[in-house]
């Protein structure tokens, strides 16, 4: 189907293994090696039900670390477009107008601790919201290690249907193992898992892009709020600290209350709102009792009120503290980190 795209499929799948030679070793042993089975899985089209085994991973592993060698030291490659030439590999603006016509997307950007993300997929669907281009792909062609199910830059968002589909697998088959009364385990009782999987995994990812794609909107809000290139230009700053943890965490705190909670509230599914808090991350939850508190008592009353009160006090709330870590940051730099942290955890 894309055999007129080999050229530029190489050259981003290129890109992707520079950035994964890069910043392979920022993963501990035990996450490197997950992300590498699930990797593994991906490039030879193994459904995620499948077992897959070290032994299967053993060689291929092997063989992508001396890959891995050989371009560490190369440069990100232009990209080749048929009709208009060469472009830089963070054009993505202009990489997208030449093929978003052709039914593919394309996007790279920054994670965390500056690590270049790329990947290229086919087009799902083109969405325009709320002043918003929401791009929303589907089979990928070119990706790397670290695939998130979702991005934002400026008002374009971008959500990755297969990789979010692999993250809801990951939460179903962790909870599977547990078996526990929580928040995760109420979201997957209203699919039917035991009859069948991967209609159910379907569904519920299906449900959940339109949580990814609220969170991401919550993002670029957030980023207006803060400002977002001095929050991104202190986060790149930071090295590995609780403190840069913590920072993460108010803007995705902030970035619900602004927009993800109230889409939930008002869009009623007790699904989708299970699936929320079940993937609540810790400091978050470190960070907001209040919220957890009050998802409890819907839980056990059905009342949303407290949650709806949390969203709005939390607007306002997390963004004074967001602004003042800035603050802080622009005026000590990192000799502020301790100080961050005790204003921020004082502050909740």
């Amino acid at each position: 189907m894309h055999t007129q795209h080999q050229d530029l499929i190489q050259a981003v799948q290129r890109n992707c293994h520079i950035a994964d030679a890069r910043h392979a070793g920022d993963y501990t042993l035990c996450v490197y090696l997950l992300k590498m089975r699930e990797f593994f899985r991906w490039e030879k089209g193994i459904r995620l039900s499948d077992v897959v085994t070290s032994d299967d991973v053993g060689e291929w592993l092997t063989q992508r670390e001396v890959i891995w060698d050989e371009l560490d030291a190369q440069d990100y490659a232009p990209l080749p477009l048929n009709g208009s030439g060469e472009h830089d590999p963070f054009a993505n603006e202009a990489i997208n107008a030449a093929l978003n016509g052709a039914g593919l997307v394309y996007s790279a950007g920054y994670g965390r601790r500056c690590r270049p993300l790329f990947f290229l997929a086919e087009l799902e669907q083109t969405i325009e919201q709320d002043g918003y281009t929401i791009l929303v792909a589907g089979r990928e062609l070119a990706r790397d290690v670290e695939a998130p199910p979702a991005m934002n830059q400026g008002k374009q968002v971008f959500i990755r249907r297969e990789s979010l589909r692999r993250m809801v697998w990951e939460k179903v088959d962790e909870w599977r193992w547990s078996g526990l009364d929580n928040p995760m385990g109420r979201a997957l009782s209203c699919y039917d898992f035991d009859t069948d999987m991967e209609a159910a995994l379907d569904a519920l990812a299906a449900a959940e892009t339109e949580t990814v794609v609220a969170h991401e909107i919550g993002e670029v809000k957030a980023g207006q709020v803060l400002g977002d290139a001095e929050w991104q230009t202190m986060l790149f700053a930071l090295p590995p600290s609780h403190a840069d943890i913590m920072l993460r965490a108010v803007r995705d705190l902030l970035a619900d209350c602004l927009h993800t909670l109230p889409e939930l509230l008002a869009r009623g599914n007790a699904a989708s709102l299970h699936f929320y808090f079940g993937n609540l991350s810790a400091m978050r939850k470190k960070l907001a009792p209040q919220l957890v508190e009050a998802y409890q008592h819907w839980h056990e009353t059905g009342d949303v009120g407290k949650i709806a009160a949390y969203t709005a006090w939390g607007c306002e709330h997390w963004a004074q503290v967001g602004k003042a870590a800035l603050a802080l940051f622009q005026e000590k730099g990192q000799a502020a980190l301790a100080e961050i942290e005790g204003m921020i955890q004082t502050g909740n």
